[in-house]
């Protein structure tokens, strides 16, 4: 057993060995303590012999075990009954099977009136032998408690249960004083019993008797809260399992267990059990003056007036039992309080209230002057708490001396009060009601006659309450009430003073609400009362701890809460009382409260002048404004049990920073208190959750969020600040509420980061009882968002006197000054006068005064919002811009103060005018003419005056918009696309509609779905010329991603003013460097959490600018504008939507999913060979090995080295042990030889190398690239420049759009394949093309220049040198497979992707087999054809996580096989980055290790034996899941899915995961969490919102839709599996030869509802068109209720590529043990199969594989938990 599980069996004193045994229990010491030495072992507890359950019910009798008596009277034999109460309550009740027993007679507690036949949020188990339960939340299978860990004890004076929970995140349990919010869980317990005792911060029992806790389960916020209904001395220890273990003398086990998706759910759940709380009067929210023994009333008036005298804002003033003749409830001092009767009106004069205090305790003796009435009126109605004998009244002794105890529980009693109430009121006006003393307290233990020795007095085991006695400080046990013994009652004896004093205040007040204020207190307490935090002192601790009390009792149900401000005893120094009373204006019940004999410590009593009470003032002012905000927090309290005083936890949750916070507290959701509770500092340590927040004082926006901060506060200042989001009701203070309420309304609205706000109001007259109930209440809606302010009246029922009006709001985080403001009511609109708008640029505050909007009516306040700066679209994005040049243009010079913002701009109007657009069913066709009143931009580049536009309805997700020259041809990308055979006609069927702005001409396109805006181009700039084409649009959202190739830091992109150059270009990734391929597509985030896709369909060179408006700017250097947008509305299907229309991935061999091994730099056959052999005996899985270009000698393709003489046969061999060989090929071929070279020679022969335009020469352009001059030594120690004129060949580029080249390409690869060496797949590299030389030979390109150095340059490498920079010259000329001339400017971009689909061709012709093909440079539709690595990177750190991107952005490509050199290609990796690397690569797609030339080798073996073991195990790992990459690689084929899969993709409704690149996803079911930085061993992954199982353990995570902290020594990568889906596997081998023949398991890792479904592809993974020729097995599976089958959805799969059954793994079988598990098939009978289940990972394991059942037969398994 773990020590932390412990129960312990000795929880009285003198526990010794031979004690322990005696009881039947363990013993074991240990060097602590704390720790129980004797605990309990298993023969203890109760076994379940009979049980009767539905769906609603459990009905069970209990029977002892045979075991040693802890304390005697055992009872034997017990019943249990659990009833599922609501969704989200369960009730268990455990007591004596044939005797009642003493159950609290609760006020509000009752069975639902319309109990709840389910779904149910929870599941309840019952365990038999020994009994326990267990209750589980349905949608996670979390077990939150568990009683099964130690035995139930039942005796008559001693009832024990433990029960393990779910998070050791305990809150609550009360009344004690906690030194902090969240429980320490090592060994504590913690006595609950009512008592008069000090809280001084010991762990003994206080005034209150609260049994309730709360668990926070984790980071999702779930929560459930454990209520006991019992009022017995008890104690409760909580223990580090964790786990809480109840001992409480007497009553029943009456439970409750409350389930809320949120703590502050749970709070609403119990405070609905135990009766929701009260809304005070108004005027109880001011600020209140109190002490014990002012001495006389003249001393209180005094009081008053010095406190009047400052205009200290101050409502109340209250009179301790001095006021009273000798301590006597229902009299006054004659002498010194004889005025008192006048009191309360000397109070009301000026608007402020008088409250006086009652004990319960009556003195035994007479008055002065007579008789007391009031003793004599309760002896005569029997009103009194009796001895045992049930008619003595017992005799103790309070404040008056001797005295009686009125038994509340007794109606006579209660109308004995009510009546000596209302007789006192009529002697002594006041207000409200504070009763004190009521635990019950008396000042001598038991009675006057002390306590008999009896089993009440004296039980057999006594709680560790203070004293260790039950009657110390109060009566005797056995002393008697209506409800039971005092034994039973003692903790309700508050609680029953305050029933019986409400209905007193109800006879007293009539419709006047008043309130009441207690001492003591239990659970439902709260829907009567409010309380303070007892007798406290005043020092610096008890300043702290009165937070966690404050958050305490708000779980409690009593927001009416607060603790003596200054400190009861003791005299309060300036400092420690100024502090007090800045925190103290926040506390929800705002007293000033001492005691006898010390020092005054009013405010006024510091100075006038004072610090103290200048602050206090200060903090009281906002206290009063912010009263209407609070008074709604008490309405939300009421109706809907929401905390006021909010722990900081309650907000974020999913913070685990904010789990321990207990020195700063929230009112509601959006005010957070930050005070100084230490003595001489002005810094506090403290901490700002993940909000936006704005300081209330100086209305600046604090820079940071969720981060510890070092805050500021001098002597005269707290933190206070408001929460983004937050629209707070405000009142102008004044120094009562009485004339406050008179005063003019407000809103402060403080904005989030989406610019949006809301809050309420209620309102009622503030004194009137039950106005909710009675509808005679106002409540109002706010709302602000895109700059709207909506004031809607939600109920109106009272209309106050003084025709309150909201004259100002104050609007936080406007980021620039409206040009009007609009007010309409109704059909009436009004302008705001500019005198009323204020706005200060700095804080960024928008003051909108005298608005005069009448509570009660709707508004609507608009304003126009705008940054101007945002809105500025650049007209001059080249460099060296200036005014001049600017207004050339035509174009605006303004300078802006905010970085990266343009200085020349476009006015509104510049760009085109549609004159007459016009639609149709099927899109729209309309030309549009250039603004003539500005010049062109670029004089090199003639503007186009007329445009033809064509809008069409491809589909109803997809739709297309042309711009061309309608006159003059221009080129148009020649890249196929599959578009639909017919426009969509019907309007209906559409998820768009496009609108047409005319000037400036824009483009609009709205979802229909949500209205919004996803596309507008009407806006300024738009431009059309020869060489430069730009286009704007703003952007809907902030999220956008995509757009390449690139090296990007981030997944989605950063809209600060960052522009991103595409054009294909031999260059290694870098930041904002141009590389390889060129995909002009993104995909878009709207703010409602759709997707939508957008492609330019354009090959010429261009950039992409984003900004924060947001928006988008593209500018190309030629063709047309020809855009295809892609509803979606999901991100996936936004990806199906595009690669339908672009291609389908390609299918790669299953063999290609292997891991795979190259490098440039093998010097020979053999170092091949000995890595071949090194990985072999490594046992290291392994399928391909590549040759780079040292295979061919000089660089040559087609052309073997002499060094690699034996690869071929070394091939040969490789192939014949189930290995694959992939050689590169560059498309360049040298021209230089002097031997036959028969690639250039036939090449020559049909003309398939590009050349200049006939016009120009007749000859080859020619480059270099790697092969080298013939009968040269290069010298590599020149430079590379010197190298390459004097080395390297003569380079021809074939053409290959053309079709004769393609020709020629396969006839090469077939003569070298059947003449050279086989081969499985092609590498085709350097195809951007790359040359070493810019331009040409000689660098001297013929033709206009223009093209090479066009009139505008985007910002690509080397910009400087145009754009022939390490490629052809622009003016080239090359032929599309029509016969159409085409330059080389046009079609540059597509070179990579006219490459690929020739080369595929040729290796499924020359092969007859599919293999792959990995291509470098790619363009939209190469997916189709090839893979893609993501080029030339360095061994570095950063590599690794923008790697992630790189293949999330691919993903969007339509390429999903890809993936980074593993280790890195340049430089020199490093061992544990190579290690991190090799486990994130092992889930690339294309899994492949590669490094450069000069480099030691990296490869697995390269290292150490440590380094070759963990490639090992997690290539194995790989391996073992490939049947479910490649069924993710077919879906991806066949249906367009992503494979690599952003987070997003999946839950996209969760937007933490909008900004997730660090981790990613294997289709919707496999989450990587990658180690990505150096030294780190554990890291930070985010679990979304599903169920999670650990792949290496099986076991459930229990966490979700939280930041997760994941260990992750050097030897382990995270790897999480979703629950509700199925994952095919096959036991790994050396290679997929092998492994594909293993039987197929199947990974069903259950869901939230014990279901899950799955798929798997196979076919014989190398076969051409297997899919389409309808060569496969297609299967699904799915598991629901203990079941799991397989469906055949097509089977056309060769019997020699048939599998079996394997292994089949169920994760989250349950704790239940399993019994039996069969498989079922048709035709044949059942079979029993062999199993292993841990009921602690609740892992099941079933050996189907002894079976050889064919898996392309249909099949069932079935497991049950009974046999």
């Amino acid at each position: 057993m773990a020590v932390g599980e412990r129960v312990d069996c000795f929880p009285d004193s003198g526990a010794s060995q031979r004690k322990c045994l005696e009881r039947g229990c363990c013993w074991k010491p240990l060097d602590e303590t704390n720790v129980p030495w004797c605990f309990f072992s298993e023969n203890h507890g109760y076994n379940v012999t009979s049980d009767h359950s539905s769906s609603t019910k459990i009905e069970a009798i209990l029977k002892r075990k045979t075991a040693p008596s802890l304390f005697g009277a055992d009872i034997e034999e017990l019943s249990f009954h659990a009833e599922m109460q609501t969704q989200n309550r369960l009730r268990f009740k455990i007591t004596d099977a044939h005797k009642a027993r003493f159950e609290v007679p609760h006020e509000h507690v009752k069975r639902p009136t319309n109990p709840s036949t389910g779904p149910f949020n929870y599941k309840l188990e019952l365990v038999k032998e020994p009994f326990g339960i267990r209750v589980l939340r349905e949608s996670t299978k979390t077990v939150l408690f568990d009683t099964t860990m130690g035995p139930l004890v039942f005796a008559d004076q001693y009832l024990q249960l433990s029960a393990k929970l779910s998070s050791d995140n305990l809150y609550g349990l009360g009344e004690h004083v906690h030194q902090h919010f969240r429980h320490d869980t090592n060994w504590r317990t913690w006595p609950i019993f009512t008592r008069d005792a000090f809280p001084n911060g010991g762990t003994h029992n206080l005034y209150g008797h609260y049994p309730f806790f709360l668990c926070l389960e984790d980071q999702s916020g779930r929560s459930f809260g454990v209520f006991l209904m019992n009022s017995n001395a008890m104690e409760v220890t909580i223990q580090p399992a964790p786990a809480v273990t109840y001992r409480t003398i007497g009553g029943v086990l009456d439970f409750y267990i409350l389930l809320g998706d949120t703590p502050e759910a749970v709070v609403q759940e119990f405070t609905e059990l135990v009766g929701r709380p009260t809304i005070p009067p108004y005027w109880a929210f001011g600020f209140q003056l109190s002490r014990w023994d002012y001495g006389s009333l003249d001393e209180v008036k005094r009081t008053v007036e010095r406190n009047r005298d400052i205009d200290l804002p101050y409502d109340t003033q209250y009179t301790d039992i001095d006021y009273m003749e000798d301590k006597k409830d229902f009299t006054y001092d004659l002498l010194k309080f004889r005025d008192l009767p006048q009191f309360a009106d000397y109070m009301h004069e000026k608007g402020q209230k008088y409250i006086l205090i009652l004990d319960p305790a009556i003195a035994i003796t007479p008055r002065q002057n007579g008789p007391y009435h009031s003793l004599d009126r309760g002896n005569a109605s029997n009103a009194w708490i009796t001895e045992a004998d049930g008619k003595t009244a017992l005799i103790g002794e309070v404040w008056p001396g001797l005295t009686v105890f009125p038994d509340y529980t007794n109606p006579s009693c209660i109308q004995w009060w009510v009546d000596e109430i209302e007789r006192f009121y009529k002697e002594v006006k006041h207000d409200a009601i504070w009763i004190d003393m009521n635990e019950v307290a008396s000042f001598i233990k038991g009675s006057a006659k002390g306590c008999p020795d009896n089993t009440l007095n004296y039980p057999p085991f006594t709680p560790n309450i203070l004293d260790k006695q039950m009657y110390s400080k109060t009566l005797c046990m056995d002393a008697k009430q209506t409800w039971g013994n005092h034994y039973d009652v003692h903790s309700l004896y508050g609680y029953s003073m305050t029933l019986a004093t409400d209905q007193a205040v109800k006879k007293v007040f009539g419709t006047s609400r008043s309130f009441i204020l207690t001492r003591s207190s239990f659970p439902g307490v709260g829907k009567f009362s409010g309380h303070w935090l007892g007798d406290n002192a005043a020092n610096w601790n008890d300043i702290k701890w009165a937070i966690p009390g404050m958050l305490e009792f708000g779980l409690f149900g009593v927001p009416y809460i607060g603790a003596d401000i200054c400190g009861f005893f003791d005299d309060s120094s300036e400092e420690l009382c100024r502090r007090w009373m800045q925190v103290g204006a926040f506390y929800p019940f705002s007293r000033n409260h001492n005691a006898q004999g010390y020092r005054p410590q009013d405010p006024a009593f510091y100075g006038a002048n004072s610090l103290l009470v200048q602050s206090s003032k200060h903090y009281l002012n906002i206290r009063y404004t912010l009263l209407p905000y609070l008074y709604t927090l008490f309405y939300n309290a009421h109706a809907s049990g929401d905390t006021v005083v909010r722990p900081m936890m309650h907000e974020f949750y999913s913070d685990r920073n904010t789990w321990t916070v207990d020195r700063q507290f929230l009112w509601g959701a959006h005010l957070l208190i930050t005070p100084v509770l230490d003595p001489g500092v002005d810094r506090v340590t403290a901490y700002i959750p993940d909000a936006v927040w704005y300081n209330y004082e100086t209305e600046e926006r604090l820079s940071v969020r969720k981060r510890v901060i070092d805050m500021h506060l001098p002597a005269d200042k707290l933190g206070l600040h408001i929460r983004g989001g937050a629209i707070l009701p405000t009142q102008r203070p004044n120094v009562t509420t009485t004339y406050s309420r008179r005063n003019p309304m407000g809103l402060i609205i403080a904005l989030d980061d989406n610019k949006k706000a809301s809050g309420e109001l209620f309102w009622d007259d503030g004194d009137s009882r039950d106005t909710v109930s009675s509808g005679a209440y106002v409540h109002c809606q706010f709302t602000l968002d895109k700059n709207a302010l909506t004031i809607r009246v939600l109920h109106n029922g009272y209309t106050d006197p003084n025709g309150l009006k909201f004259e100002d709001v104050t609007i936080l985080g406007v980021s620039a000054q409206p040009q009007s403001v609009t007010v309409s009511q109704g059909n009436t609109t009004t302008t705001l006068p500019q005198s009323s708008v204020q706005y200060d640029p700095r804080k960024e505050v928008l003051r909108l005064k005298g608005l005069g909007l009448l509570m009660g009516m709707d508004y609507l306040v608009m304003w126009d919002e705008v940054i101007a700066d945002l809105e500025r679209f650049d007209c001059y994005p080249e460099e060296h811009s200036d005014e001049a040049k600017c207004r050339a243009r035509g174009c605006i010079w303004q300078v802006s103060h905010l970085p990266s913002v343009p200085w020349c701009y476009y006015p509104k109007d510049y760009g085109y005018i549609a004159k007459s657009a016009g639609n149709s069913t099927s899109g729209w066709s309309f030309d549009i003419e250039r603004n003539t009143m500005y010049p062109g931009p670029r004089s090199r580049s003639a503007d186009i005056e007329r445009l033809r536009v064509e809008i069409s309805y491809l589909s109803g997700h997809s739709l297309r918009f042309k711009i061309y020259d309608p006159a003059t041809k221009r080129y148009e990308v020649p890249v196929p696309l599959q578009l639909p055979a017919a426009p969509e006609t019907d309007e209906a069927k559409r998820m768009y509609e496009v609108r047409v702005e005319q000037q400036p001409f824009g483009i609009k396109v709205l979802r229909k779905s949500t209205g919004t805006v996803i596309w507008d181009s009407a806006l300024p700039g738009f431009t059309f010329s020869d060489l430069f084409i730009q286009v704007s649009t703003r952007l809907p959202s902030d999220y956008v991603y995509g757009f390449g190739e690139t090296e990007h830091p981030s997944y989605r992109h950063d809209l600060n003013w960052h522009t991103w150059g595409m054009f294909a270009k031999d260059q290694p990734p870098g930041y904002k460097m141009n590389c390889y391929g060129v995909h002009p597509f993104y995909m878009g985030l709207e703010k409602t959490a759709d997707a939508h896709g957008v492609l330019l369909l354009n090959s010429n060179a261009m950039d992409v600018t984003f900004q924060p408006t947001p928006a988008l700017t593209y500018r190309t250097l030629g063709g047309i504008l020809d855009f295809f947008m892609f509803m979606g509305p999901t991100p996936e299907q936004v990806v199906q939507q595009y690669t339908e229309m672009i291609g389908r991935p390609v299918l790669p061999a299953y063999w290609s999913l292997g891991f795979q091994l190259c490098r440039y730099g093998y010097t020979n056959d053999q170092e091949i060979a000995d890595l071949y052999g090194n990985m072999t005996a490594a046992k290291i899985p392994y399928d391909v090995q590549y040759a780079d270009i040292d295979y061919m000698e000089r660089q040559l393709d087609f052309v073997l080295d002499k060094e690699f003489s034996g690869l071929p046969s070394l091939v040969d061999r490789l192939r014949g042990e189930g290995m694959r060989f992939i050689f590169i090929l560059d498309p360049a071929i040298s021209g230089n030889e002097t031997e036959p070279y028969p690639a250039f020679l036939r090449g020559v022969q049909d003309d398939v190398f590009i050349k200049w335009p006939a016009e120009l020469s007749s000859d080859i352009v020619w480059g270099k690239v790697w092969p080298d001059f013939p009968n040269v030594t290069v010298d590599n120690s020149l430079d590379w420049d010197t190298q390459v004129e004097l080395f390297r060949s003569y380079a021809a580029f074939p053409d290959f759009f053309r079709k004769s080249t393609a020709e020629w390409w396969r006839r090469e690869i077939h003569d070298f394949y059947h003449d050279t060496m086989k081969f499985d797949g092609l590498w085709i590299d350097m195809n951007e093309p790359a040359s070493f030389v810019h331009g040409t030979v000689g660098e001297k390109c013929l033709g206009l220049e223009i093209y090479d150095f066009p009139p505008y340059m985007p910002p690509l490498e080397s910009k400087h040198l145009g754009l022939k920079h390490k490629t052809l010259c622009m003016n080239s000329q090359q032929f599309l497979s029509d016969g159409t001339p085409v330059k080389h400017y046009d079609v540059h971009n597509l070179y990579g992707w006219s490459h690929t689909k020739p080369t595929y061709d040729a290796l499924l012709n020359v092969t007859g087999k599919r293999g792959i093909v990995v291509t470098r440079s790619t363009y939209p539709t190469s997916g189709q054809w090839a893979g893609h690595w993501l080029g030339d990177n360095t061994a570095a750190w950063d590599q690794l996580y923008k790697s992630i991107i790189g293949m999330m952005e691919f993903s969007l490509f339509g390429i999903p096989y890809t993936g980074a050199d593993i280790c890195g290609f340049f430089n020199k990796a490093e061992r544990e980055m190579c290690l991190r690397w090799m486990q994130l690569g092992a889930f690339y797609p294309f899994s492949r290790n590669h490094n450069g030339l000069g480099n030691r080798r990296q490869d697995p073996v390269a290292w150490d034996d440590e380094f070759a073991a963990a490639s090992r195990d997690v290539l194995n790992i790989r391996y073992t899941l490939l049947p479910y990459l490649y069924t993710l690689m077919f879906e991806a084929h066949a249906y367009g899915s992503t494979v690599v899969r952003p987070l997003l993709h999946e839950f996209v409704n969760e937007r933490v995961t909008w900004d997730i690149h660090r981790q990613f996803l294997w289709g919707p079911a496999l989450l990587i969490t990658p180690a990505l930085d150096q030294g780190v061993t554990e890291v930070s992954g985010y679990l979304p919102d599903a169920r999670w199982y650990d792949y290496h353990t099986a076991k459930a995570v229990g966490q979700r839709a939280e930041t997760v902290i994941m260990p992750t020594p050097l030897n382990h990568i995270n790897l999480h599996v979703r629950g509700g889906y199925v994952l095919p596997w096959q036991k790994p081998e050396n290679n997929t030869f092998y492994s594909r023949k293993n039987p197929m398991g199947l990974i069903v890792a259950l869901g939230d509802g014990g279901s899950a479904q799955g798929s798997l592809f196979w076919d014989d993974g190398e076969g051409i068109d297997t899919y389409e020729k309808n060569q496969h097995l297609w299967m699904a599976f799915a598991a629901n209720t203990a079941t799991l089958t397989s469906e055949v959805k097509h089977n056309g799969l060769s019997p020699a590529d048939h599998l079996t059954l394997g292994e089949v793994k169920v994760w989250g079988a349950g704790r239940v043990a399993i019994r039996s598990v069969t498989l079922s098939t048709p035709g044949s009978a059942d079979v029993s199969l062999t199993f292993k289940h841990d009921p602690q990972t609740e892992e099941l394991i079933i050996h189907a594989t002894d079976q050889s059942h064919p898996l392309h037969q249909p099949f069932t398994i079935h497991w049950s938990t009974s046999a």
